[in-house]
């Protein structure tokens, strides 16, 4: 074998680029060939006499098409605005800490051996409890007084469904924790968290019990307790994030206000009751 055959063969095995796990960095890449050969078959005729293609009016459209068509992860916002900075991090931090503090979502959390006691709290805070009550209240409530409350609160209850029913349609935002909804919550039409319709009953009807009863001070206090506690329970269950909680409870202070704006008279309420029992006379006869 001839001296110079056997120095290359020993250079190409000393290389260490023509080993097997190396062997693809010798090879060029596949687009870039392609992309050579496409600017060679493009520079014909026309470029060697120096003649440029100018861009057809309806290649920028085309591109923009394409690049609309592109799935949302591979698009990136270079600028970004501060709004939508801040906006993103609150919401982060909020559904980080309610996923936190569900620590009675399920038996098997951490404070699941207390879950049967927060979910019997949250109960006195639906609205089939308080509008079945406030009814069967005012079918016995004999004063023309206490008629007036009942009326009014019975008013600031179905105002309170509604709104809320509506604002969680139009939101449509699921709880922090994938759970399912229970039979009361389906007629109450508590499908979504925000805003929390809880939250939103037991400040409204606290904030009404308190201006319109005549209760001593620790029995006040116990009542704006009762609300914290109802609106944290939702939290607790993994029901609803931080978020829809406190404004829920802002929206019950609003419909609280609504109400003592379009307040019944003891006249209208006592025509509304003439209606209703009226009404339903001949199903009891």
């Amino acid at each position: 074998m001839p001296a110079h055959q056997s120095r290359s063969r020993t250079r190409d095995r000393n290389n260490v680029l023509n080993r097997p796990e190396f062997m693809s960095l010798n090879q060029p890449l596949r687009g870039n060939a392609e992309v050579r050969s496409a600017s060679r078959r493009q520079s014909g005729p026309k470029a060697s006499l120096g003649q440029h293609e100018c861009p057809t009016p309806g290649d920028g459209v085309k591109d923009r098409r394409e690049s609309s068509q592109l799935p949302e992860e591979d698009c990136m916002q270079l600028n970004p605005s501060f709004k939508g900075i801040a906006f993103n991090s609150l919401l982060a931090i909020d559904i980080c800490m309610s996923k936190r503090l569900g620590v009675c979502a399920y038996s098997t959390s951490s404070w699941g051996s207390v879950r049967s006691m927060v979910t019997l709290l949250a109960i006195t805070g639906h609205a089939i409890p308080w509008i079945g009550g406030t009814l069967l209240c005012l079918t016995k409530s004999s004063t023309l007084a206490g008629q007036e409350v009942l009326v009014n609160l019975l008013l600031a209850l179905i105002l309170d469904i509604m709104t809320v029913a509506g604002l969680q349609k139009l939101v449509k935002r699921k709880g922090p924790l994938d759970m399912t909804h229970s039979f009361m919550d389906y007629i109450a039409m508590d499908m979504y968290a925000f805003p929390a319709a809880h939250a939103s009953r037991a400040a409204m009807v606290s904030k009404f019990l308190l201006n319109h009863l005549v209760l001593a001070v620790p029995l006040r206090i116990l009542l704006v307790l009762w609300a914290f506690l109802v609106g944290t329970s939702r939290i607790v269950l993994g029901k609803h994030h931080l978020t829809d909680v406190f404004c829920g409870f802002a929206l019950g202070f609003l419909h609280y206000n609504l109400v003592e704006m379009v307040w019944l008279s003891s006249n209208t309420c006592q025509t509304l009751l003439s209606i209703w029992t009226l009404s339903w006379s001949p199903l009891f006869k």
